[in-house]
């Protein structure tokens, strides 16, 4: 499955409009944080995050309804959180009305939506353009910071 970083803005927004999911407020700049997955031409699946401080908020995980359960989902989530694991990212926080248990199995857990972090709380897609209720989840990325991975390596480095 070929995974690339900063798919073209056109086909974000497509794939995220097919899939009913808010697209208005990624532009240029979010697509740093973006990645897709198939075709750099014409990918099947896109995924990205929203980077508040220490914090990432996952956005818009949308995949072509003839390129799934194939591990497209899959593959774009894993590679969302080692981007944020680069980046010294400690959690991940997604709000969802319909793929709970897909994320629940990749190990996010349900969240109290006033336990968000001030800085995920007033993204857009948080504030504005997802429904009060939907879910928030929320994953404690497991590997060390690669904040911390850097410091340990400079403190090494110096001994």
């Amino acid at each position: 499955m070929h995974l690339f970083r900063r798919p073209c803005g056109a086909d974000v927004q497509r794939l995220l409009d097919a899939a009913g999911l808010p697209s208005g407020d990624i532009g240029t700049e979010a697509l740093e944080h973006f990645f897709g997955c198939g075709a750099e031409h014409a990918p099947q699946g896109v995924a990205g995050l929203e980077i508040c401080g220490d914090d990432a908020l996952l956005r818009s995980l949308a995949v072509d309804p003839h390129a799934r359960d194939q591990g497209c989902g899959r593959a774009l989530v894993a590679e969302v959180e080692r981007h944020a694991e680069r980046l010294g990212i400690a959690r991940i926080y997604l709000l969802t009305t319909t793929a709970g248990g897909f994320f629940a199995e990749l190990g996010y857990e349900i969240a109290p939506r006033d336990a968000a972090p001030e800085q995920i709380r007033t993204t857009s897609e948080f504030s504005k353009l997802c429904p009060a209720g939907a879910t928030l989840m929320l994953k404690n990325l497991a590997s060390v910071s690669g904040r911390a991975r850097g410091t340990w390596r400079v403190i090494r480095e110096e001994n």
